[in-house]
């Protein structure tokens, strides 16, 4: 190679993930399965898992690579804001305004709000619906790009990106925009977990949890297990913690458990089924029915 010759530039942090490799699910309980049906399958248009939990009970709704998990209980909701990536707004808005008279009497509401969707399901969680954006979501067109919890306004950030860094090896900071100051940490190439001080009184927590993925899944166990904060030993490939906590002082800064399992665990990137939900008996094309969740 010539010694004059440049060699490209490439910024190769950009391609680290950390520990952390995955954002699995999010699991809220609801207390009418027909309910939700209307919601997420009619009115996101997204696809119910045909294989697993296809009974009453339970429902698991697929969401590009990633998963809503419903069981059947008293409702639980989501101390923040769920994202999704879906590729046409406009034919949401128009499923959205259809299922109303299916969900009069509830919490079920939609806006248009600038450039995303903002929708809230029968029982107060709330979903905010982006565009596929490749400088913001990379290639996903349907997915989960990042679950938003709102914080107590005083929340020390930066020690909930530090807990994420060194108890589970991941990629996390604190980060500014327009709306404020905010923590954050990679939970894959596609996804984060966010959290948002907010001024308003939080409800107590109710039991929704995440279920997240670990490369080095021993380590961060150890490391937990030490701190007393393992909540629940699942088998041998999952474990469950509640608390975020101070990393000095063990003091918890905000509760939601996180179920963690390892790349050994059965269900690790199975192939999720996503529907198209544009097509119908009546405008049916072989072949178009399959929904795609990423972009060329």
């Amino acid at each position: 190679m010539s010694d004059t010759m440049t060699m490209p530039h490439f910024d190769r942090s950009a391609e680290d993930l950390g520990n952390i490799v995955e954002l699995g699910h999010v699991n809220v309980t609801v207390p009418d399965q027909t309910k939700a049906t209307a919601f997420y399958l009619m009115g996101l248009g997204l696809t119910r898992d045909p294989y697993l939990m296809a009974g009453l009970e339970n429902m698991w709704v697929n969401v590009g690579r990633g998963q809503f998990h419903l069981p059947s209980r008293a409702p639980q909701v989501v101390r923040g804001t769920t994202a999704l990536v879906l590729p046409d707004l406009e034919a949401l808005l128009k499923r959205l305004d259809y299922v109303k008279k299916y969900l009069e009497g509830t919490k079920y509401s939609f806006r248009e709000a600038g450039d995303v969707v903002e929708a809230t399901c029968p029982w107060g969680n709330r979903l905010r619906v982006h565009a596929p954006d490749p400088a913001r979501f990379g290639q996903m067109r349907v997915g989960m790009p990042y679950v938003e919890f709102d914080v107590p306004a005083k929340s020390d950030l930066a020690a909930m990106a530090r807990f994420y860094q060194e108890i589970l090896g991941g990629i996390a900071g604190v980060a500014t925009d327009e709306r404020g100051e905010y923590a954050w940490a990679s939970m894959s190439a596609v996804s984060k977990v966010t959290y948002r001080p907010t001024k308003k009184k939080l409800p107590e927590y109710d039991g929704h949890h995440i279920q997240i993925t670990l490369a080095d899944f021993s380590g961060p166990h150890k490391k937990l297990m030490e701190r007393g904060l393992i909540s629940e030993e699942s088998d041998q490939h999952q474990y469950r913690f509640l608390d975020i906590v101070d990393v000095d002082s063990n003091k918890p800064i905000f509760r939601i458990e996180h179920e963690t399992r390892s790349m050994r665990h059965p269900m690790f990137n199975r192939t999720f089924v996503n529907r198209n939900p544009d097509m119908n008996n009546r405008n049916f094309v072989p072949g178009y029915e399959v929904g795609i969740w990423a972009l060329n």
